[in-house]
């Protein structure tokens, strides 16, 4: 059976597809193979401007015709490393050979054994999985991510004088203004961005047990560890772990999917509060024609895209959460089950994406009903006494706190009579009477 949006196993293949393609770039097979191929090449260019004794006579205009193997690498390339998989039964060994044969190829088949010289197989994995998370970061998630955060920043600005109900513990409270709320979220993505760029893309290059062991009883007059960092943070653009067992510690990874999580965590907070707002007819959403809200009652037009940025992003964090937790441990100088885990890496990638898609749709199809928020104001005038008592504390009035409680906690209704009434009674010059009277619940939002 082939593959297909239809019967594919999960999700990001299948129903997903179309958000996320883009993600194979990164995160496939085939581009795990690719990455493993450049860093190969790279590698192997980076011996000869040493350059090593044997390598010296290596004719560096065949540079270019090196890097053309990754460079115009195909499915077809990937197949046949694949194939040669099947005998070898070792993923990064299948990629030497597949290299050495591209050697005999080009008539370089004198130099095809430092090909992997010196390397482990995790030399070649902990450059070429950070290497593609940092591209997958920069294509894929931040222009995803500046999506949302620009749409945010814009609502921001549109309701920026808007007053609001502020509801603490489901409760009516001081009020505040819609465009200071949306800016409560712009705010905390933008620290947490802040602190994603802070962290590097650490790759680790060192051998077998990150000693440079054969490197160095080969050739001891190089200067290894000079060489390995040049490698990785020149060659590839990468930061240099260094020293590390034979595989990277993964605590700056580690450190980038909990960045991520967070980033998600907020997303969730405001897909939440956006739900909640538009059960509350705080917003009505615009509706395209043919789309059906519920298959039994017509009347609906459910928040579903707030409702499914949700779900995508609680099974981002979880993979996020296990990623995290599970790399940086690694029993002695290595074990094996920090690679089946990685092949998972582009997943909750792939569901942050469909995630910030959903919520920029639903923020999109926002239409502001002004009318409730003026009502809601409108109804709840106990929220003023906060005003009324806090004044009445500055000009040394006997209980403020206590006369306002007993007025407010009546079971009569609260308006802007009653309040007026109340103001009245207070024992205060007519020039602090007209100060509290002037307040109400949609200009007492605060700065």
């Amino acid at each position: 059976m082939s593959l297909n949006q239809l019967n594919a196993i999960s999700p990001i293949d299948g129903r997903y597809r179309n958000k996320t393609e883009a993600l194979g770039n990164y995160f496939s097979e085939e581009a795990l193979i690719k990455y493993r191929v450049q860093v190969e090449i790279e590698y192997f260019i980076a011996l000869c401007e040493i350059p090593l004794p044997q390598l010296a006579d290596f004719n560096t205009a065949k540079f270019s015709e090196l890097q053309s193997i990754y460079q115009q690498f195909s499915s077809q390339d990937a197949s046949a490393i694949k194939e040669i998989e099947k005998t070898t039964n070792h993923d990064v060994k299948a990629v030497e050979y597949f290299i050495k044969e591209k050697f005999d190829d080009l008539g370089l088949s004198q130099y095809k054994e430092f090909i992997h010289f010196g390397l482990t197989s995790q030399d070649i994995n902990n450059t070429a999985v950070p290497f593609s998370i940092k591209a997958a970061m920069n294509d894929s998630y931040v222009p995803a991510y500046f999506e949302v955060f620009e749409k945010l920043k814009n609502l921001a600005k549109e309701w920026e004088s808007i007053p609001m109900l502020a509801r603490t513990h489901g409760q009516p409270a001081s009020p505040t203004r819609l465009g200071k709320e949306i800016e409560v979220y712009v705010e905390r993505l933008k620290q947490q961005f802040d602190l994603l760029n802070d962290i590097p893309s650490a790759a680790k290059f060192g051998g077998a047990t990150g000693n440079y062991n054969a490197h160095q009883v080969a050739y001891p007059s190089v200067d290894w560890k000079a060489f390995g960092k040049e490698f990785v943070q020149e060659k590839l653009g990468l930061h240099h772990s260094f020293p590390t067992t034979q595989i990277e510690h993964y605590d700056h990874m580690a450190a980038l999917f909990d960045c991520l999580k967070r980033i998600n965590t907020i997303i969730i907070d405001l897909n939440r509060d956006m739900w909640t707002y538009i059960s509350m007819d705080y917003f009505k959403q615009k509706i395209k024609k043919g789309e059906v809200g519920s298959s039994a009652m017509p009347h609906k037009v459910n928040p579903i895209d707030f409702e499914n940025s949700e779900g995508n992003l609680g099974l981002a964090n979880a993979l996020f959460e296990h990623l995290s937790a599970k790399l940086p441990v690694s029993r002695l100088q290595r074990d094996l089950t920090d690679s089946t885990v990685l092949r998972n890496v582009g997943v909750p990638f792939a569901h942050t994406l469909v995630a910030f898609k959903s919520t920029l749709k639903g923020l999109n199809k926002l239409v502001l009903n002004a009318e409730k928020f003026e009502q809601d104001l409108e109804n709840n005038w106990a929220v003023v006494a906060e005003a009324i008592q806090t004044i009445l504390r500055r000009e040394g009035y006997p209980n403020p706190y206590e006369a306002l409680k007993g007025l407010t906690r009546t079971n009569e209704k609260i308006n802007q009579a009653s309040i007026a009434n109340f103001i009245e009674t207070l024992e205060v010059s007519d020039t602090i009477k007209k100060e509290l009277k002037n307040i109400s619940p949609a200009n007492y939002t605060g700065i």
